[in-house]
């Protein structure tokens, strides 16, 4: 990453670790440079080597001279980076017939349905909010997003938090795992299918950005091996898994399911950070009765409803004082600023979370001490009423009196107590 860049409409040279940026005279000309690219001309701002030299690293591995300022958090500390724009992208033909068939065949799976399906959905303002836009029984809309050709993180945070002012969840399909939109906001992955076997009645599977939860105690007998050490930990395992990986397999979820059951709200997006460091974040949908099994066991996050991965979070900028470096840094060490998403089999993909005990408010019934408060007469007495032997007495999961908790037709709670939660 650059300390500077070159400002082409004022001929001046930035320097991003003063706090002046060595120009004290113009005291706007941060907000300025740091602008979104769509509000600002996109070649306002020039790499420093390019603008001295004519050429720089950045051109030669296929990006252009051009900049944008973003943060760069290291170490607890952030600073201003000067980082190269991507060449722009003209989307092939292929690509074209290719999410035009997506769309297509998204609108045709929603009506077949008797779901409500508008194909470049448009705003009041003529603005296009997303490619295809499904509107559920309940008013539930998903804002269906095919994207084939290259996209920007910046623009999938921004055309994401767009459709959700405007009351639309939005919904990523993408074909290729190095996509921006993956972990970034609500999305799903396919095959790469020509436009001929999208528009075809060729059954589309959702390879990744669905998962199902799996819960389990870890023990040596379990059926799966430990995530943590690969053996057997005696604690309790929360993990989001994909249909063939669960444990038994779940039937695959195709495209034109997914586009029924997320406008029916019987599929939903989860935001699950990871539990050793929440700055992690995995992205994925999920049935809704899983959901609320995470929500029981953990609680919803704050964040879960955030339509995208958000920005790096404000902070104290701190400057370094560093002279103009005029070298193009493109290349070094960049890709923990260019892609910060979590790496692929962590557990920040899974959201996987471990936990000693099972939470005590999933019990329906309160814990009870497993010993039977009760003499040797009352226990007599007891398996005399209860038609059974005085060793199988045992205390009623809720209120403790001794009932046949451990014969041929023992019961775990006494008929008062199962009364009771039952009216509840």
């Amino acid at each position: 990453m650059a300390n500077g860049v070159f400002h082409t409409g004022y001929g001046i040279e930035i320097n991003l670790t003063l706090p002046d940026l060595d120009h004290p005279n113009r005291p706007g000309l941060l907000e300025e440079i740091t602008a979104p690219i769509d509000r600002r001309e996109r070649e306002l701002l020039e790499c420093l080597e390019h603008h001295r030299e004519g050429a720089c690293q950045a051109e030669e591995d296929g990006r252009s001279p051009w900049m944008t300022i973003r943060r760069r958090t290291v170490g607890g500390h952030t600073t201003w980076v000067a980082a190269h724009l991507p060449v722009r992208h003209t989307p092939t033909a292929e690509e074209s017939a290719k999410h035009k068939a997506m769309k297509e065949r998204i609108a045709r799976a929603a009506e077949r349905h008797g779901l409500d399906a508008q194909v470049e959905a448009r705003a009041s303002d003529g603005r296009i909010r997303t490619d295809v836009l499904v509107t559920g029984d309940g008013g539930r809309r998903i804002g269906w997003e095919a994207q084939y050709s290259p996209i920007s993180a910046d623009t999938v945070r921004r055309r994401s938090r767009t459709a959700a002012e405007h009351g639309i969840v939005p919904l990523w399909v993408t074909n290729t795992d190095r996509s921006a939109v993956i972990e970034r906001a609500p999305w799903a992955r396919v095959d790469d299918f020509s436009w001929k076997e999208i528009a075809s009645p060729l059954a589309m599977v959702v390879r990744a950005g669905v998962r199902h939860l799996q819960q389990w105690k870890c023990l040596p007998s379990s059926l799966r091996p430990c995530p943590e050490n690969g053996s057997a930990c005696g604690r309790f395992h929360a993990e989001w898994f994909l249909p063939a990986l669960c444990l038994p397999a779940k039937p695959p979820t195709e495209v034109d399911r997914l586009v029924v059951d997320s406008a029916s709200g019987d599929f939903v997006p989860m935001r699950i950070p990871s539990q050793r460091d929440p700055r992690h974040v995995s992205r994925m949908w999920v049935p809704a009765a899983d959901r609320d099994s995470w929500h029981d066991m953990f609680g919803p996050d704050k964040d879960e409803d955030a339509p995208a991965e958000p920005q790096a979070r404000d902070a104290d900028i701190t400057y370094t004082h560093q002279e103009l470096d005029a070298t193009c840094r493109y290349g070094e060490e960049t890709f923990t600023f260019n892609d910060p998403r979590p790496r692929r089999g962590n557990s920040a993909g899974t959201g996987l979370h471990t936990f000693d005990d099972v939470p005590r408010r999933l019990f329906t019934v309160p814990r009870q001490d497993r010993r039977l408060a009760a003499t040797q007469a009352e226990r007599l007495d007891a398996a005399f009423a209860h038609g059974c032997q005085p060793w199988q007495i045992g205390p009623c999961a809720g209120c403790g009196a001794p009932i046949n908790r451990y014969g041929d037709n023992g019961i775990h709670a006494c008929a008062p107590c199962r009364a009771q939660l039952a009216g509840r």
